[in-house]
This record gives structure tokens, C-alpha cells and sequence, in this order.
């Protein structure tokens, strides 16, 4: 044989070597793009058909995030691209010499990206996720001085769970945890914002993911008094119902306290605005624990009242508060619960969780066992503290049957007709079936 004929033969090896190597690498396909956008963040997530490597990296004079994926592959006409959301204002593709996949974020401002791929679960295949948080930190709270202010309002922290590409348990007709909860929370919100002396803030106010430790930071951010994440709950018996409360439990709580003693450094915000990071281990510990003391100790109380409220609305799953190491519960300086408010995977409550005047019912509850506890354990500072304010009314949700009439409903609360009229904004005594009414009651 020629030495021609075998180099010939030696370099078709090596070309059909590089082809079949360029046809194994590029077979990470992009099966959908989607977007969520948070007020103080943006979410991007690709769908994975495998795993994949990938770099990434920022460019500016325009501002725009790069991602390159080894033997990535887009079909432009299946795979529809979101619209502009939060910090990206587009989204864009293309193929680079080395066979790699450019995806290009067109970003409104310049922005700290960080990248990671998350593993197939129950419910999503591979997952490169790139989260974008702006380069500059801006403080969203405004620092004011209290001496010389008459009182504050107490600040309620509302937590709807999951949100984003994390949907949270789904009902057998499709609904979605994230999405009623949701619903639930600006309900709540509401009725918080209408009470003298009590102040509402969402942690989540869209559909979009926060992590449990950015939920918590939030919450301490915008000075919470009271934490009280929203939540449906799901099990494989669909006959299991009733609400549930949950505060954090012992363990979780010896959990944090570790963690937080191995970076008190980083907690000098905590306890009451004492910093641990020039105390000793003895101190710091000392002072941990009775932060973390009284905080579960508040937390089953406003549980224990909320819990109580809840039972006027239905069923509750378990007669007593439990306890669990939920990671959102784990702020030691902040009263803070967890309410199921039903099972989702249960058909009748999935149906009851979609109803308007459910939801209100439910947010009625909640505010009832808040405003219970907030008045015989009012916060240092406010309002409510002060004794500035009268004794609350407790509220609960009258729905309009058949055959209610005003003047009757009234009589069954015990309240008077104009009172009624007034409380609700009715200029006359004409209502409908299924028009929900807020029935005002003292306790």
C-alpha cells in the first residue's frame, strides 16, 4: 500500500472522527425558554431535552448576558421566545464557529448574572437556570427615625408560596397551588391594608420564584412584625382535608441557630439590632437563643389564634398547631407561621380554593386570628402598642344565598342594619346570590 493511499485513508478517519464527534456533541437541545420577573430580579430558564456545560459571561456598550452551551441546538420554530420581562428587553440566538449555541439577554441596565443546571424532578426535565440581580444594590427600605413619631403601623408579611417555574402542588383539575395562594395572599393583604394601626407587605406580588432565603430577607428588609406564608397542601389520599398550621420546630430552629453562630458576622442585623460579630461564642449563643426562644414562643401563639379562626371557615386537618422544619419559618427575629390553607389534591377543596368567596373567607380567618393576637401582643413602637387605637372588630364573610335578606342577615349577626350597610358600602338593602359581605363582629 502507497504511503498517498494510506495517508488518505488516515485522514478520512480523522475527518469521519471529528463528524461523528460534532454530531454526539451537538444533541443538547433547547426545548422551551421562560421568563419571570421579580421586582428586584429576573429569572431565565431553559428547557433541557440533557445535561449540558455552558459558560457565561457579561458584555457591555450595549449591556447584554451571554450564555454559550457545548452542542446546543434551538428550533426556532417550535421553541417560542418570550417576550421582554423585568431586565431583559430580548432574547436571542445563534451558532457559533465551534458548534456551541449563543444564547444572547438583551438586559435594560448592567446586572450580576449567575448561572446553574438543576437535575430532571417529578415534574421538569434538565434546567439551565440564570438569574439576573441588578449590579448595584439599592436599599428598598427608607430608613426614618421613630423617636419622635407617635406610633407606627404594624408591618404584616405575606408570603405566597412557590410562583414562577415552581407551581407547587396541582389539583386533579389543574389548579395550581402557586396561582390560588396568590390570590389568597392579596385578599389577606387587603384586609390587613384596611385596618387602622396594620400595614400589609407581599413578599411575592406576581408570578415569580423567590428562594426561601430571599423570602426571609425581604420580610426583615421592609422591618416585618409578623411573617405568615400561604400555602395548599397535597397527599396522595384524596380524601385527606382541613387547614393546618405550622410554626417552625426545634430542630429547624437548632438548624438556624448554627448556622447563624457560624456567620454571625453576617447576622449582626438580627436580635433586636445587636451585632454578634465582636461577641464570643458564649454570648452570641446566649443571645441566639433567646431570640429564637421568644420568636417560636409568639409564633405558636399567633398560630394557636389563627388556627382557631380558621376552624369558623371548615374542617382543619389537625386540632393543635404542628411544628416542622419549613426553611421560610426559620427567621429568629420574626414571629413567623405557615397555614395550609386546604388539601389541593382533595376534589372538593381544590374546588372550594377557586372560589371567591372561599378565598375571603379564608382571608377573614387569618386576619381574625392576626388581629387577635396583635392586640393582647402589640409590637414595641406602634401604634397598637400605644393604645392610639380602639378595640378592633373581628370580621367574617357572609355569601348571599337564596332567600337572605338584609334586614336577616344583619339579625343573625346581632349587628345593626346600618352598621351593616355602612361596613360593606351599600346604599340600599338590594343584594345578590353570591355577593360576599363582611360581617364586622366585637370580641
Amino acid at each position: 500500500m502507497s504511503f498517498i493511499r494510506i495517508a488518505y485513508r488516515l485522514m478520512m478517519v480523522a475527518l469521519l472522527g471529528l463528524f461523528w464527534a460534532s454530531q454526539t456533541i451537538a444533541t443538547v437541545n433547547i426545548q422551551g425558554v421562560r421568563l419571570w420577573a421579580a421586582p428586584d430580579n429576573t429569572r431565565v430558564v431553559l428547557d433541557l431535552d440533557r445535561s449540558a456545560e455552558h459558560d457565561l459571561m457579561i458584555l457591555e456598550s450595549p449591556n447584554r448576558v451571554v450564555i454559550d452551551i457545548a452542542g446546543g441546538a434551538i428550533n426556532k420554530g417550535r421553541v417560542k421566545l418570550p417576550a421582554a420581562q423585568g431586565f431583559v428587553v430580548n432574547i436571542r440566538s445563534g451558532r457559533q464557529k465551534d458548534g456551541s449555541l449563543r444564547i444572547v439577554l438583551d438586559v435594560s441596565e448592567k446586572v450580576r448574572p449567575k448561572s446553574f443546571l438543576l437535575k430532571p424532578n417529578e415534574k421538569y426535565g434538565y434546567r439551565l437556570v440564570i438569574d439576573l440581580a441588578a449590579a448595584e444594590r439599592k436599599n428598598p427600605v427608607r430608613q426614618l427615625s421613630s423617636a419622635n413619631l407617635p406610633g407606627r403601623d404594624v408591618v404584616v408579611a405575606i408570603d405566597a408560596g412557590h410562583g414562577g417555574e415552581d407551581p407547587g402542588a396541582l389539583g386533579r383539575r389543574g389548579t395550581r397551588e402557586k396561582d390560588v395562594v396568590l390570590q389568597i395572599a392579596r385578599r389577606l393583604a387587603k384586609k390587613v391594608d384596611e385596618r387602622p394601626g396594620m400595614r400589609a407587605f407581599l413578599i411575592r406580588d406576581g408570578d415569580y420564584f423567590l428562594p426561601h432565603v430571599q423570602r426571609m430577607k425581604k420580610a426583615r428588609l421592609n422591618r416585618a412584625d409578623l411573617f405568615i406564608s400561604i400555602h395548599a397542601d397535597s397527599f396522595t389520599n384524596r380524601r385527606a382535608r382541613g387547614a393546618s398550621v405550622y410554626v417552625l420546630s426545634e430542630k429547624g430552629a437548632s438548624d438556624e441557630h448554627a448556622r447563624l453562630l457560624a456567620e454571625r458576622e453576617n447576622a449582626s442585623d438580627l436580635i433586636g439590632g445587636v451585632s454578634l460579630a465582636d461577641k464570643d461564642d458564649v454570648l452570641a449563643s446566649v443571645l441566639l437563643d433567646l431570640s429564637q426562644s421568644y420568636s417560636i414562643s409568639a409564633s405558636m401563639n399567633m398560630a394557636d389564634r389563627v388556627l382557631e379562626q380558621l376552624t369558623t371557615v371548615g374542617s382543619v386537618h389537625k386540632p393543635k398547631v404542628l411544628q416542622a422544619n419549613f426553611l421560610v419559618l426559620k427567621s429568629p427575629d420574626i414571629p413567623s407561621i405557615l397555614v395550609e390553607t386546604a388539601f389541593i389534591s382533595n376534589p372538593q377543596e381544590e374546588k372550594k380554593l377557586r372560589d371567591n368567596a372561599h378565598q375571603e373567607r379564608l382571608a377573614s380567618a387569618m386576619l381574625n386570628g392576626l388581629v387577635l393576637y396583635l392586640h393582647a401582643n402589640p409590637p414595641a413602637g406602634t401604634l397598637l402598642a400605644r393604645g392610639n387605637l380602639p378595640k378592633p372588630k373581628l370580621e367574617t364573610a357572609h355569601v348571599i344565598q337564596r332567600g337572605d335578606t338584609l334586614s336577616g342577615i344583619a339579625s343573625h349577626y346581632r349587628v345593626p342594619l346600618r352598621k351593616l350597610r355602612d361596613y360593606n358600602s351599600l346604599r340600599g338593602d338590594r343584594i345578590i346570590v353570591g355577593q360576599v359581605l363582611q360581617i364586622p363582629i366585637r370580641y
